[in-house]
């Protein structure tokens, strides 16, 4: 565990103290009714609107083909239910999508938390080439410049002279996904009382995650670390922990060298932001890279590789119960109205003049 990416074990020390006292009962955490929210970026209806626009308009991606809404589908779990996502003219990329919804919970961003926001995650896809495939920031403002209805949007909702900026898009679009929250789980509603919401399978798998130790790194409100961290503060593990499981072969564990692909720091090989178990039952396939298809087999792979434990049938059971009450409720979202071009098109010829 190891929020600043530096000193692993030591961190990991304190983190273990940590868990093993009275303070461990504070693991287990409701989700909050509101995500925070940057001073630099307030949300309005009108910023929530055009950030909804612009997530699910495949006019961001250089043909056309390709919206933050493919890979991160919220008419679902989130996710786009792949292995590894596909972007435009059919390129796979390398890591499984992760889910979007609770997502502004996360205090960074991407499987190696390259990101430290929401705005700067969102900045990201749209100038991939394997993604969205758009060449440069300016290529985007220009297109979307070129829509009367996106140019009045940003007018009213930032103002000033250059509205429609890189900077605004992304912060628009974080708006949005800020009100993607799913609260009122089964299992937040026994911990604000209800004590008949969790199914006794559920309430042994809650005890077996401490008892296991899952919960050193699964805590906090998402489960994916302490609610204490700052944004830009991530919170990683190494994964796996414990090399030389038959899974690591079996499901590629360690083909990719996670957080040090971004810093290029060898104490970063093989360390992953904790993904978040809010409506895990919902995001198969698991892992970075999407290589493991079922939830129970998810939670037998990471009792051997982050703990060294092999769990009985009943135990994993047990487990998944817990992890199924941690799914919430999702908002009904409807599909938005894009502003149009009237009597012209923006994406015939264009694609081509960027290549």
């Amino acid at each position: 565990m190891n929020p600043s990416g530096k000193h692993f074990s030591s961190i990991a020390g304190l983190v273990l103290t940590y868990f093993t006292s009275s303070a461990a009962a504070a693991a287990l955490e409701a989700l909050p009714a509101q995500a925070p929210v940057p001073k630099d970026n307030p949300m309005t209806p009108a910023k929530i609107e055009l950030g909804k626009q612009l997530f699910f308009d495949p006019r961001l991606s250089v043909d056309g083909t390709v919206s933050c809404n493919s890979c991160h589908n919220v008419m679902s779990s989130g996710t786009d239910s792949r292995s590894v996502s596909v972007g435009v003219s059919g390129q796979k990329g390398g890591r499984s999508a992760p889910t979007v919804w609770n997502a502004a919970f996360h205090t960074v961003q991407f499987w190696d938390g390259r990101a430290a926001t929401l705005e700067d995650q969102a900045k990201g896809p749209i100038l991939n080439s394997i993604e969205m495939g758009m060449p440069n920031a300016e290529a985007v403002v220009k297109r979307l410049s070129a829509i009367p209805g996106y140019k009045k949007q940003f007018a009213a909702v930032f103002g000033g002279s250059d509205a429609l900026s890189y900077d605004n898009i992304a912060k628009a679009i974080a708006t949005y996904e800020r009100t993607l929250l799913t609260p009122d789980s089964a299992f937040d509603r026994y911990l604000r009382g209800d004590k008949k919401a969790l199914p006794d399978n559920a309430q042994r798998g809650m005890k077996l995650v401490e008892e296991v130790g899952c919960t050193g790194c699964h805590t906090g409100p998402i489960f994916a670390g302490p609610a204490t961290l700052a944004m830009g503060e991530g919170f990683f593990q190494k994964f796996p922990t414990f090399v030389g499981s038959k899974y690591d072969a079996a499901y590629g564990l360690l083909l990719d060298e996670g957080r040090a692909s971004t810093t290029k720091k060898i104490e970063d090989k093989n360390m992953w932001r904790v993904p978040t178990w809010r409506n895990v039952a919902l995001t198969a396939p698991y892992f970075h890279n999407g290589s493991v298809k079922t939830l129970d087999e998810a939670v037998r792979v990471m009792a051997k590789t982050q703990l060294n434990k092999e769990l009985t049938d009943d135990q994993v059971k047990d487990i998944v119960a817990f992890l199924d009450s941690l799914t919430g409720k999702f908002p009904a979202q409807t599909l938005p109205m894009l502003p149009d071009l009237p009597n012209d098109s923006l994406l015939v010829g264009e694609a081509k003049s960027f290549n």
